[in-house]
C-alpha cells in the first residue's frame, strides 16, 4: 500500500503529499515543547475553560483545562476570535492548546459536587481562574484534535482541586445563572445581545448552569458549540425574515486554508452549504475533489445537518450576522474549499471565523444571477482548477430559484 505520510514521515511533506504544513511534524514539535514543561502530580496553574466530553453519555469526562503554572494572559489559550483577529497560524494555535493540561474526573450530567462546582465557577468566570491541582499520576502527553473542537493537550485523572484566586463573574452572567425560571435559549440570547461571544456562551452552556431549575445538566462541549450557533442563528432569523431582499452579492475570503465563496440572491431566506475537499486536504484521500452539502428552506431545518455537521451551523451564524448588519434577507449559497493548508483540524471556530473574514471583504455586486454564477465559475477555476458547476448543478436552492414562479409573474 502506497501511503505517502508513512513513507514521508514528515520529512518532505511538500514534495510527497502536497500539504504546505505537515500534521505529523506539528504534533511532534508540540510534544517536545510540552514534554519539557509537564508538571508532576501537583501543580498550580491558570484555568481559562472547562471541557465536557461526550463519550459514555450520560456519564462523561469533565475536565478543567489549565496551564502548568500561573499565567497572566491565560485567556489567550481559549480565544478563537482573538486568534482570528491576530491571524494566528496553525502552529501558534497548536502551541497554545497543546500546553493546556486536561485534569478530568467522571460525572453524571445531573451530578452535583465540589469538583463539579469548581468546574462551573471556571466556566462562568469572566477571567481565567488560578487553581491548585493534585492528580492521581503525572499527565500523559496527548494532542487530541477533532473537526468540531479546539485541540486539547496532556490529560490526567483529577484527585483534588482548589481555587486560589477570586473568580470574577459578570453581573449579566450572574443574573441568568441565578434565574432558574429563565429558559436556556432566552439566557443565551440575552447575553449575546449584550456582546458576549459564542465561545463564552458555549462554555457557560456546557457546565450546566443555564435553563429551568430542574432541567439543568452538563452539555458535552462539542454539542454546546453547535447548540449555541443554532440558537443564536434562529434568534437572528426571527428578525431578518422581515427585511427586504438583498442584491446579487458575492463575498470571497479565507483563513487557515479554508476559502469561502458566499453568494447572496434576492430571494426570501434559504441557505445551502457545499464543503469541497480538495485532493490531499484533510479527510480526502482521493485525487479528486469531494464534497458534502446540506440546506434549509425559509422555514428552517427539522433535522441535524449530518453531512456538513457543526460547520453548517457556524457558517450560517456568520452569514446571518452579516444579513442583520446590512438589514437584508437572501437565499444564500456558500461554497467552502478546504485545502491542504488546513492540515490539522482545529475546531468549528475556524469555519465561523473564516466565513466572517470573507464577509468583512467588500462584496462584488451583479446585475443578474447568471453573471454572479459566471463569476463564481471563473474564480473557482482560476483559484482551485475546479469546475464549480459540477457541484452547483446539484444545488437545491438554485434549482428552486429556476423552477419556482414569483408572484409578479401572475400579475
Amino acid at each position: 500500500m502506497d501511503i505517502k505520510c508513512i513513507r514521508c514521515k514528515g520529512t518532505d511533506p511538500q514534495n510527497n503529499c502536497g500539504r504546505a504544513f505537515c500534521p505529523i511534524v506539528a504534533k511532534a514539535e508540540s510534544m517536545f515543547k510540552v514534554r519539557e514543561k509537564l508538571p508532576g502530580e501537583n501543580f498550580s496553574g491558570s484555568a481559562p475553560t472547562p471541557f465536557v466530553g461526550r463519550f459514555g453519555y450520560p456519564f462523561v469526562n469533565v475536565g478543567i483545562l489549565s496551564t502548568s503554572d500561573i499565567v497572566q494572559d491565560a485567556w489567550r489559550y481559549d480565544a478563537p476570535k482573538f486568534w482570528s483577529g491576530q491571524n494566528y497560524d496553525i502552529p501558534s494555535v497548536i502551541d497554545l492548546r497543546s500546553s493546556l493540561i486536561n485534569s478530568r474526573f467522571k460525572a453524571q450530567i445531573k451530578d452535583a459536587g465540589r469538583m463539579l462546582g469548581i468546574t462551573q465557577e471556571v466556566g462562568i468566570a469572566a477571567k481565567p481562574v488560578d487553581i491548585e491541582v493534585e492528580l492521581n499520576k503525572k499527565p500523559v502527553f496527548r494532542l487530541s484534535n477533532e473537526a468540531s473542537i479546539a485541540p486539547t493537550g496532556p490529560t490526567a485523572s483529577l484527585k483534588h482541586i482548589a481555587i486560589t484566586s477570586n473568580p470574577k463573574v459578570d453581573q449579566k452572567v450572574d443574573k441568568v445563572v441565578s434565574d432558574t425560571d429563565l429558559k436556556a435559549r432566552d439566557a443565551m440570547v440575552y447575553l449575546y445581545e449584550h456582546e458576549f461571544d459564542e465561545n463564552t456562551l458555549s462554555r457557560i452552556l456546557s457546565v450546566g448552569v443555564l435553563g429551568l431549575k430542574y432541567s439543568r445538566k452538563l452539555v458535552p462541549t462539542r454539542w454546546s458549540i453547535t447548540a449555541t450557533d443554532d440558537m443564536l442563528a434562529k434568534h437572528i432569523l426571527d428578525e431578518i425574515r422581515d427585511y427586504a431582499q438583498a442584491d446579487y452579492l458575492a463575498y470571497f475570503g479565507s483563513y487557515l486554508g479554508n476559502y469561502y465563496l458566499i453568494m447572496l440572491f434576492p430571494e426570501i431566506w434559504s441557505y445551502e452549504l457545499f464543503e469541497m475537499y480538495l485532493p490531499r486536504a484533510s479527510w480526502n484521500i482521493t485525487e479528486k475533489v469531494q464534497y458534502t452539502t446540506d440546506w434549509e428552506p425559509y422555514e428552517g431545518r427539522k433535522t441535524y445537518a449530518e453531512n456538513c455537521a457543526g460547520g453548517y451551523y457556524s457558517v450560517r451564524l456568520a452569514v446571518l450576522e452579516q444579513l442583520r448588519k446590512i438589514k437584508r434577507q437572501a437565499s444564500v449559497v456558500v461554497v467552502r474549499f478546504i485545502t491542504g493548508e488546513y492540515a490539522v483540524p482545529l475546531g468549528v471556530w475556524v469555519t465561523r471565523e473564516a466565513a466572517r473574514k470573507a464577509l468583512t471583504n467588500k462584496p462584488i455586486e451583479f446585475a443578474s444571477k447568471e453573471l454572479m454564477l459566471k463569476y463564481a465559475q471563473a474564480l473557482i477555476k482560476k483559484k482551485f482548477s475546479y469546475d464549480i458547476n459540477n457541484a452547483l448543478g446539484n444545488s437545491i436552492l438554485l434549482k428552486n430559484m429556476k423552477q419556482q414562479k414569483k408572484l409578479f409573474e401572475f400579475a
